[in-house]
């Protein structure tokens, strides 16, 4: 047998946390923050960080609430967009960034590079370069462990660097500025123009990369321990203290600098500094841990691509060595960096650099956006946000892109459709669900024939599509509120009228009349009427007929109103609902208390020991908390899981179980109850609610099903699985 693959996992501070932060403490802090605030002034050099943080903050509260919804794997923002929008969208970004992030490490050491020469001049340039490349290089193609744990040394370094500025506030250095702290900046440009001028976008492109960045933790998602958390955590604390620290140091060198040494000096914060040589040191510190955090990074993403397939030798860039590293990609991600460096300037494609992240940063909200509008159950963040906050995460994102460089977006657009075309074109076999079939129901015939051509269930996709059989219009009308109220926001309701020869008119318009109140209620509903003396004769004709329909019942709701129906009929829809695949979902409702103040639901489980381990398909569970939810929410009620055991020891798996289901199904506010009794003894002294559900077994006790009403005092919900839904989707 061949040795297990163990993976180092990460934690937040050190997968997340401090590879974010010392990317965005990087070389445009130490070395043109006093350019900016010598152009625009300190409360222009203000505006400017506020609105790059404004970008990255938005984008990185949107992935938070997107990586709460997923179980996200490798690849950072390309596994968050795939995982949404399918792997053609993902890899179009996905591609893109991979190679733009490559020429990102060449920049850092270039950036390196001139740091170091600004120490020994005499070095030569082209041995710098691959000096450091194979330094970085090596750490990274060693393991991720080995390059967070460099990333803490450097980040020592740079703390080491910002304690000397505080240390030269400390000492005096607040007392030289002749620069008007109340006054819009005057734009004079610099060196390089002759300081013919400049102006605020100029001013802001300039500054904008060193807001960027916020991806580097979540590249690391495929070796964090918990993503879900360490994702939002670690990036929004990276991002709140680099604001703090980029705002305090824009005021410490507008009160420690004349206007003409921030303009005329890009090295004025060294040289201000308490003590210029850990400064120096904090500058190269930067520009190698962005480098590694970018080696290590890009390699993630195209070893992600290859797992999935959507590049050409796809399994070997997708393989692992017996640790976990992924050696090929970093060995394509080392070539790469390799040939970017002999180009020797990367002036002319750096700005793609910033471009194609702004593009993720565009996608990433417009995921979130679409989660939010489609209003689909399957997308149920730990981590939520307001709706305008993705909104305004893409207007700026588009804007900064067109402000920093309208060509240049153009082309970093045109790059990402072409990717998308020719991605499109391979048909890619798309190893999880994602929202597209949600997305497609919008788009009506369109998306019907897309939607088709999907291989999985789409789970995330799942909503209560309701077929109520109708005797009798007035029977409806008693429990119209409940059907509502489970099929809202984005469910349906098919009313199927089954009448005799004699009232089937009457029927029909009875049945009309009702499903036009239905869409009154904002609930989309359609309705045909079976001529059949037959109840169970018209409910599974018509179950049958619909398995062809695009949209078709995936639930049949059955009423207990009358006795002569379930003990004739019942028996026989549930036999066919099992073999067609359709949820059973039957309705009896308490004479006196009806559903009471709809605060409780409580949701009952059978004992299932010895086997308390939660799986992917946990049973006859699924729709029932599925129910149980929509029902919360629409009523704004809590949810109670139930069960009873035998002994101690059940009580415990039991408990730890309920425990995992609530936090893997995403049900937050929910109560747990574990009873040592027998079942038919507790139900008497039932914990209280105002509904009840219950697991509906293959042939059903109608009696039982009638006594739980009576000894529970409440109405009863008995439900039995489809086999298509899944509470954890």
């Amino acid at each position: 047998m061949g040795k297990t693959k163990t993976l180092k996992k990460f934690g937040t501070f050190g997968g997340v946390f401090t590879p974010t932060l010392l990317t965005i403490l990087g070389v445009i802090m130490y070395l043109r923050l006093g350019w900016v605030v010598g152009n625009a002034g300190l409360l222009g050099a203000w505006l400017i960080i506020i609105i790059s943080f404004l970008i990255t903050v938005t984008t990185a509260l949107s992935m938070s609430s997107i990586t709460t919804n997923i179980k996200i794997g490798a690849g950072g923002a390309y596994a968050i967009i795939s995982q949404s929008l399918g792997l053609e969208v993902g890899g179009s970004l996905g591609i893109p960034r991979y190679v733009s992030q490559g020429m990102a490490v060449t920049m850092y050491i270039f950036g390196f590079r001139e740091g170091w020469l600004s120490i020994f001049p005499n070095h030569p340039a082209v041995i710098i370069d691959l000096v450091v490349f194979i330094i970085i290089y090596a750490i990274a193609y060693k393991s991720a462990d080995l390059a967070i744990r460099t990333q803490y040394i450097i980040m020592a370094v740079i703390v080491s660097s910002l304690i000397v500025i505080v240390l030269a506030a400390y000492y005096g250095s607040m007392q030289n500025s002749t620069v008007d702290l109340l006054q819009w900046g005057r734009f004079p440009g610099s060196i390089e123009n002759n300081f013919s001028g400049s102006g605020f976008w100029i001013v802001f492109a300039v500054f904008f990369p060193a807001a960027t960045g916020i991806m580097a933790g979540a590249n690391m998602s495929g070796e964090l321990k918990d993503p879900r958390k360490s994702i939002p955590v670690g990036t929004l604390w990276a991002i709140g203290i680099s604001f703090l620290i980029y705002m305090s140091l824009a005021y410490w060198v507008a009160r420690s600098a004349t206007t003409e040494e921030l303009l005329n000096n890009y090295n004025i914060i060294i040289e201000k500094s308490f003590f210029p040589p850990l400064v120096i040191a904090g500058v190269l510190g930067a520009t190698f841990s962005s480098a590694l955090a970018s080696m290590v990074g890009s390699s993630r993403i195209l070893y992600a691509m290859g797992e999935h397939r959507v590049l050409p030798a796809g399994k070997w860039l997708g393989n692992t060595n017996k640790t976990g590293q992924p050696r090929n990609a970093m060995f394509v991600t080392g070539i790469l960096v390799f040939l970017t460096m002999l180009l020797r300037d990367l002036n002319a494609v750096a700005p793609l650099v910033t471009m194609f992240f702004l593009i993720t940063y565009a996608m990433l909200n417009i995921v979130v956006i679409i989660e939010q509008n489609l209003g689909l159950i399957s997308f149920r963040p730990m981590f939520k946000v307001a709706k305008w906050v993705p909104w305004i995460g893409l207007i700026t994102s588009v804007l900064a892109m067109f402000i920093i460089n309208p060509t240049i977006s153009l082309i970093s657009v045109a790059v990402t459709v072409i990717v998308y075309g020719i991605l499109l074109q391979r048909k890619l076999t798309t190893p999880f669900e994602d929202v597209r079939s949600g997305l497609f129901v919008s788009f009506a015939e369109w998306a019907a024939k897309r939607t088709s051509l999907l291989s999985h269930r789409q789970e995330r996709a799942w909503k209560p599509n309701l077929l109520i059989p109708v005797r009798d219009a007035i029977s409806i009308k008693g429990v119209f509120s409940f059907l509502k109220n489970v099929a809202l926001p984005q469910g349906s309701i098919k009313l199927l009228g089954i009448g005799s020869k004699n009232n089937a008119d009457v029927l029909e318009n009875q049945v009309s009349d009702l499903s036009q109140s239905f869409q009154k209620n904002k609930v989309f509903s359609s309705w045909t009427v079976i001529r059949t003396e037959n109840f169970a004769d018209g409910v599974n004709f018509a179950n049958q007929a619909y398995q062809g329909s695009f949209i078709k019942p995936n639930i049949i709701f059955l009423n207990m109103i009358n006795r002569k129906s379930y003990s004739e009929g019942f028996s026989e829809i549930i036999e066919e609902a099992a073999r067609l695949q359709i949820g059973v979902l039957i309705y009896s409702q308490h004479p006196k208390y009806g559903l009471g103040q709809r605060q409780m639901i409580n949701v009952w489980i059978r004992n299932r020991a010895p086997d308390w381990k939660i799986s992917w398909d946990i049973g006859n569970l699924d729709l029932s908390i599925l129910v149980a939810y929509k029902l919360k929410r629409n009523w704004d009620a809590k949810i109670r899981l139930v069960t009873v055991v035998e002994n101690e020891k059940q009580k415990v798996q039991a408990h730890k179980f309920m425990t995992g289901l609530i936090d893997q199904a995403r049900l937050p506010k929910t109560e747990m109850a574990v009873y040592i009794d027998n079942f038919n003894e507790l139900i008497k002294k039932a914990p209280s609610a105002d509904l009840n559900i219950f697991g509906l077994v293959p042939n059903p006790n109608f009696e039982f099903m009638e006594r739980m009403v009576d000894e529970t005092q409440t109405t009863c919900l008995f439900i039995r699985d489809s086999g298509l839904e899944n509470i954890f989707a």
